[in-house]
């Protein structure tokens, strides 16, 4: 059976508004992802003092144990707290040998309430090193995103369009 799926552009406005001293110091960029034939839109439930997987990427998509995305066709992820008083934690897996088994390293990145984790690709996107610091500049594939709440259950909606 042939798809019925027509591929369309994602069209993302990023807008700060401010008003400082009488002139507007706000900006809106705007960005498109052309082809889109698939988005992941989900809104999760995470559980208090646990860590809940709420996206995996793979090489191939039968691999993952959760959310099956390719890595190589997704382009656009947002993750955003639902919570108006409490922030998480994300934990980028990162598949440093990118071979599709299990996140090798990761990064965490604190998410306040109401707010949104924004990246592209998760292919050949993220690089770590715990050496002095270092720049790195040899990237490779973001694994899974895992929200870890702390205390309070959390509500957080993940966003992932793919080509």
């Amino acid at each position: 059976m042939a798809s019925t799926v027509t591929a369309s552009t994602l069209t993302v406005s990023l807008t700060e508004s401010i008003n400082l001293n009488g002139q507007e110091m706000g900006a809106t960029n705007t960005f498109t992802v052309a082809s889109v034939n698939e988005v992941y839109k989900r809104i999760l439930s995470c559980t208090a003092n646990s860590e809940t997987r709420i996206v995996d990427f793979h090489s191939s998509v039968s691999d993952a144990a959760v959310t099956p995305v390719d890595v190589q066709d997704a382009k656009y992820i947002r993750v955003t707290n639902l919570d108006d008083t409490t922030s998480i934690t994300l934990s980028l897996q990162i598949d440093v040998g990118e071979d599709d088994t299990t996140a090798d390293e990761s990064a965490s990145v604190l998410l306040e309430a109401g707010q949104s984790f924004v990246m592209g690709t998760p292919h050949d996107s993220l690089g770590v090193s715990d050496a002095n610091a270092n720049l790195v500049t040899d990237l490779v594939d973001l694994e899974s995103i895992i929200v870890f709440t702390g205390s309070t259950a959390i509500d957080v909606e993940v966003f992932v369009a793919s080509v």
